[in-house]
């Protein structure tokens, strides 16, 4: 079997060039213009940020994808589904609201926005995924409406999944607030009264009130409630929250991977991973932690595993950035294991490739 090719390029300009050109070139040269965009629906899906990080992709990446479809008679638009925990992303309108507000519409990006589950995160689609977790899945309507699909993603540390990469974007970004809570469920977080300050900042963060306080004032979960999304655990300053069962998390991993599968089967796709500002925590925290280590590059597939797996082994081998958690809490090689050791990103990978989304053997391109 042929290993999959992944393309890449670093991040020096050089002779006026700049990092916008250099994507495009990398996406040509991977061979995005092989699909045949001609008068068709393209779904560009990314994360457009909670307000208040700065860590997640500028929009003019996004153009530069926008305008290479567009070029090819594409008919594209940017896209993602609501969040289950508070914040700005967990209902269309704020969510449209908190896009514009990171610089993403029509005018800075040169195609629309659109919602991919509907205004309250209730219009999916179930899509038949058969897989060990999951017979089918639940996807935004407009997301499975597209008849192309394009995953840009920023590559970056994450909570519960260890790392997010192309699988967390499409797997967990494409699922609807329903398909996002059937992902998170296995797993419920516990905490640790001996290390609870009763600050409070876990029950602002909680969509769906599962947080209270005893007489002592620590934070306490009611389980019936709770869905497992695990925002509680990425915004205690104190470690006092952790998933509760270890399996939960390789649950999540594996079910991301089964949503992925779902959202590109039988359809054409194709992935760009761009690893800069690697933050250890997801997009979707308003405050985020400094970058663990340097930026990288970019890098290009069809094949979302093998470009999860290459991101990762560049990552893995590039030095701890001073004055970053990573810095103060290395122990081994792995850097995603050092930050987040409750959860094995080794789970997300081998499960995709188990389930035939793709394979982590890959030939790395660099120009």
């Amino acid at each position: 079997m042929e290993r999959s090719e992944v393309y890449f390029t670093d991040m020096r300009c050089k002779g006026g060039e700049s990092l916008l050109t250099k994507l495009d070139k990398l996406i040509t040269k991977a061979g995005i213009q092989n699909i045949d965009f001609k008068n068709r629906f393209a779904a560009i899906k990314l994360h457009f940020g909670e307000p208040g990080n700065l860590s997640y992709l500028r929009p003019n990446f996004a153009k530069t994808v926008a305008d290479k479809i567009k070029s090819l008679g594409g008919l594209p638009f940017l896209t993602d589904c609501g969040t289950l925990y508070v914040g700005r992303r967990n209902n269309a309108v704020a969510h449209l609201d908190a896009a514009s507000e990171n610089g993403f519409s029509p005018l800075t990006t040169g195609c629309h926005v659109i919602i991919g589950d509907g205004i309250k995160g209730t219009d999916d689609v179930e899509v038949p995924v058969n897989g060990e977790y999951f017979k089918t899945a639940l996807i935004g309507r407009a997301i499975m409406d597209a008849d192309i699909f394009i995953s840009l993603n920023h590559f970056k540390g994450h909570e519960l999944a260890g790392f997010g990469g192309a699988i967390k974007n499409i797997g967990m970004g494409s699922g609807s607030r329903a398909g996002k809570m059937l992902m998170h469920s296995s797993g419920k977080p516990e905490i640790d009264p001996e290390l609870c300050v009763g600050c409070r900042v876990c029950s602002k963060h909680c969509n769906q009130g599962a947080i209270s306080y005893g007489e002592n004032g620590k934070a306490r979960i009611d389980l019936e409630k709770c869905v497992g999304c695990g925002r509680c655990i990425g915004v205690c300053a104190f470690d006092a929250i952790a998933a509760g069962d270890f399996n939960s998390n390789k649950d999540l991993n594996c079910k991301m991977a089964e949503y992925t599968l779902a959202v590109l089967n039988g359809r054409p796709h194709f992935h760009i991973s761009i690893v800069n500002q690697v933050s250890p925590f997801c997009d979707c925290h308003a405050g985020n932690d400094a970058a663990i280590i340097p930026d990288i590059g970019m890098f290009a597939s069809f094949d979302p595993v093998a470009l999860d797996k290459a991101c990762i082994d560049a990552a893995k081998a590039a030095p701890a950035l001073e004055s970053s958690i990573l810095s103060e809490r290395e122990k081994t090689g792995d850097h995603f294991t050092n930050i987040h050791p409750a959860t094995d990103w080794r789970d997300q990978i081998s499960h995709a490739e188990k389930i035939g989304l793709g394979s982590s053997d890959y030939e790395l391109i660099t120009f």
